[in-house]
């Protein structure tokens, strides 16, 4: 399975390094991906202070495709951080 997983990451998010595969479900209608983020730490956007101080998570999804005559559903898990430079004026950045 782990080869399997491997696999599925690279082929869905090649420029993406720090992507982990959930599960994968696959039915007559759909095929549906759960992911996951797994770098300990992401930048900030506006000031690129480095943080891995959580804030939250919770489920994205990003615009559906088809895949093989199927509809595709990504369910992205994205985690949020709190900033840790006080001059910044942004509190909370998502990875």
């Amino acid at each position: 399975m782990e080869e399997t997983s491997f696999r599925l990451e690279r082929l869905l998010f090649p420029s993406i390094a720090d992507v982990a595969v959930l599960s994968v479900n696959v039915n007559h209608e759909a095929i549906r991906i759960e992911a996951r983020g797994t770098a300990t730490e992401a930048g900030c956007p506006s000031c690129g202070s480095q943080s891995s101080r959580l804030h939250s998570s919770y489920l994205r999804f990003p615009a559906d495709v088809a895949s093989a005559g199927r509809r595709m559903v990504l369910c992205l898990w994205v985690r949020r951080f709190f900033c840790r430079n006080a001059g910044c004026g942004r509190r909370t950045f998502v990875e």
